[in-house]
């Protein structure tokens, strides 16, 4: 992800036939590697500093291309943001496949933490990589400021992710009502989000923790199932009490019968 497209080379030029004698500039063909060096730097500086902070001018300087080529392959600057997460829908894809593989039974105790683990451990993946740390962290930045872009993009990649991901919690959980596992679900997306951002871990811990260290995946799946079934927990069952028996009437002797 930092790594930066060399310089573009400059045109050459060709002796036209025209009777001045002035030089052509040939067209240069499409390069698909700066087409890529504009979209890793957009997701990077967006990341950063967010999407409005940013210029189309400073993403063209980041990615060493002239400006014009930015809208070129992209167009406007709200486009080239949808383009980010469109190039990186398989990881989306990525979390539905593991979902899909989960056995969902209500009655397994591990049922709830292999949705979970599902849910979070490409993300996780994703910001300890080289090529996926910036776009993990523009997630988490932007998709929950309410913007239009952010809407956008939600509604056309996560929203979907979100509904599959709430129908199996809700399988997982079948004594909650869906409303209940909806919030459940907001709940344990900003203890995943807070994860992938925050560097307060740093000084809160005195320097022993690092940021979004991939090492406490297993300590915020339990985190997060342990919440989970805390706010959502089983009714207990109601053993039936045998109703109380009905103390015997004290036989009196007749008064007349009395010594």
């Amino acid at each position: 992800m930092n790594a930066r497209t060399p310089p573009a080379r400059k045109r050459s030029a060709s002796r036209g036939s025209g009777t001045s004698g002035a030089p052509t500039v040939a067209p240069e063909p499409a390069r698909p590697d700066r087409r890529q060096a504009i979209l890793l730097a957009a997701e990077k500086l967006f990341a950063q500093h967010g999407y409005h902070a940013v210029t189309i001018r400073q993403i063209a300087e980041e990615a060493g291309v002239p400006l014009a080529l930015v809208g070129y392959y992209f167009g406007p600057k709200h486009e080239l943001f949808h383009a980010i997460f469109e190039h990186w829908s398989h990881s989306i894809d990525e979390r539905l496949a593991r979902l899909a593989a989960v056995t969902i039974d209500p009655d397994d105790a591990r049922t709830l933490p292999r949705i979970i683990e599902a849910f979070t451990a490409p993300v996780l993946a994703l910001r300890a990589s080289t090529e996926g740390e910036y776009y993990a962290l523009l997630v988490a930045r932007e998709l929950y400021h309410a913007t239009e872009e952010a809407d956008r993009v939600l509604r056309g990649y996560f929203d979907p992710l979100a509904e599959a991901y709430i129908d199996a919690l809700h399988v997982a959980l079948p004594h909650a009502t869906r409303s209940q596992v909806a919030w459940g679900y907001q709940f344990a997306l900003g203890a995943l989000l807070h994860h992938l951002t925050d560097s307060r871990i740093e000084r809160l811990s005195r320097g022993e923790n690092t940021r979004a260290d991939p090492a406490v995946a297993p300590m915020l799946v339990n985190f997060i199932a342990g919440g989970l079934r805390a706010a959502l927990p089983k009714p207990k069952a109601t053993s039936k009490v045998p109703a109380a028996k009905s103390s015997r009437t004290k036989k009196t002797i007749p008064r007349r019968l009395q010594p």
